[in-house]
């Protein structure tokens, strides 16, 4: 039989096995909006002003043509709604759904749970590219665009590229290679990151406060810069979803079926690259969020990537929103950096996954 039988028979498989699981994944998926959408609404509805899901839901329904309802806020609610919360929830769900579906892709491509987005350096990256501009540029705007952001963007994009071109050359372009290449390339990036910030230690406050991670500095402003990445970037890999459950089968069985593994690692990485690009840009480094929710969305709804990444994305939103509500009400008025939060719920769940591999590979 050839590759291309081989591959439409395994299409039909996949699509018998498809058909038999759909009903749960339409459920983990109708689930996962409901979530999305009742952790939205609590974000913006929980803080210092009070603001009733009714009312806000009515403000939202006064903007709508042909329907004939009023809003019952006054004009300091409505510019709390408008110009704080609202941005502030939609940036959640966007970082959250796009550091999710980032490291589920990272998991699918390297066939190991402990992925996650920062593994090739995008962190070292961003983090590198955010001091430089804090330090140098006063983190000031240039012609109204924030630098910050820019800057932690092109760094993000800059250290894998850097990891993978070094995966690529003296390994071979392996995952053990782009592995381990990741990790020299962010050890690199964070010394120098460090060297930046001990020659002007003066601004080591503003440098801490952007690499622990929150969504307070955020506006419209920042979500329409990073939106057009963020589409592409997930076009890309739900659209990958399918060459994903074939790299789960194999390489060489990958390469019987013609598909090129190498081609796929390159096209998954570069888009989970951009999505994690994209999110630590706008939100700083928020640990954790890319191994605990695709980690349990994989127990939820099986080993199928195309269920995983859509509901990943879904729950991923909804998490850091929730997240982010409980960083900005548990000290209130003062309020946690949101990776911290991360940390507190992720390193736990890191050591549970830990030891639960461990346990499958004895």
């Amino acid at each position: 039989m050839t590759g291309a039988g081989l591959l439409a028979g395994l299409r039909t498989g996949l699509r018998v096995r498809a058909g038999r699981g759909g009903a749960l994944g339409g459920l983990w998926t109708g689930a996962g909006l409901a979530a999305l959408l009742g952790a939205m609404i609590l974000g913006i509805s929980a803080g210092a002003a009070s603001l009733a899901p009714v009312e806000i839901i009515r403000e939202l329904l006064s903007h709508l043509p042909f329907l004939d309802v009023e809003s019952a806020l006054t004009d300091r609610q409505r510019a709390v709604l408008e110009q704080l919360r609202m941005p502030r929830v939609a940036l959640g769900a966007l970082v959250g759904g796009l550091l999710s579906g980032a490291g589920a892709a990272y998991q699918g491509v390297f066939r190991n749970p402990l992925a996650d987005p920062y593994l090739l350096g995008a962190a070292s990256g961003a983090g590198l590219g955010a001091t430089l501009v804090i330090v140098y540029a006063g983190g000031s705007d240039l012609g109204g665009l924030p630098l910050v952001p820019v800057a932690a963007f092109a760094g993000a994009l800059l250290g894998v590229m850097a990891a993978y071109l070094l995966g690529r050359t003296a390994g071979g372009g392996g995952t053990a290679a782009l592995l381990l290449a990741g990790v020299a390339v962010s050890s690199f990036l964070t010394a120098a990151q460090t060297l930046v910030q001990q020659a002007e230690i003066d601004e080591l406050q503003r440098v801490y406060s952007w690499m622990l991670g929150g969504l307070g500095r955020g506006g419209w402003s920042d979500l329409w810069l990073v939106a057009p990445y963020a589409a592409v970037s997930l076009a890309v890999l739900l659209g990958s979803s399918f060459l994903l459950d074939l790299l789960a089968l194999g390489d060489e069985k990958a390469v019987s079926l013609g598909v090129r593994p190498t081609v796929v690692r390159v096209v998954v990485i570069s888009a989970a690259s951009l999505a994690t690009a994209s999110a630590v840009a706008v939100s700083g480094l928020i640990g954790f969020v890319g191994i605990v929710v695709p980690h349990i969305v994989r127990r939820l709804v099986g080993p199928d990537y195309r269920r995983i990444l859509p509901v990943s994305l879904l729950f991923g939103g909804a998490f850091l929103v929730l997240v982010d509500v409980a960083a900005r009400t548990l000290v209130a008025p003062a309020e946690l950096p949101l990776g911290v939060v991360t940390a507190f719920i992720g390193a736990p769940f890191f050591v549970l996954v830990l030891r639960a591999t461990r346990s499958r590979v004895r």
